[in-house]
């Protein structure tokens, strides 16, 4: 009597039947099938444009002074003037942001302190300005 084989083969026939029937009820079922709109918010324009950061200077000294924006010129303040010249901006401008420029040698308390002056105050927008290393 003849032994006989194992056949180790797969027949993929009936998988590929099955793949291709599929293939037609989706292309037939996509054009039926509706698109959804989405609901998108719209913004218009800004009634103003952000403005410009009020810089607070910290010299080595620990000497304050204070420069508007756009100007260029430096009005030297103690730490109590400097509080209310904020604070006067913050109510014209509440969004009104600042930024503190510390000397390279001014010791880190002394920014520290101006910045807690400015916190108290309830102004929202404090940055540090930095310089970016020659390399």
């Amino acid at each position: 009597m003849r032994s006989r084989r194992l056949k180790n083969e797969i027949n993929v026939v009936p998988y590929i039947d099955v793949m291709l029937v599929l293939l037609v009820i989706f292309m037939v079922t996509a054009p039926m099938m509706t698109t959804a709109t989405i609901d998108v918010p719209s913004v218009g324009k800004a009634a103003q444009p952000p403005a410009e950061a009020l810089q607070v200077i910290v010299r080595a000294d620990r000497t304050l002074a204070l420069l508007a924006p756009g100007g260029n010129k430096e009005q030297p303040l103690s730490r109590s003037e400097l509080v209310q010249e904020i604070a006067s901006a913050q109510r014209r401008n509440p969004e009104q942001a600042v930024v503190i420029a510390g000397d390279r040698n001014v010791k880190y308390q002394a920014v520290l302190e101006v910045m807690d002056d400015l916190q108290q105050q309830q102004v929202k927008r404090i940055g540090l300005l930095v310089q970016p290393s020659g390399k």
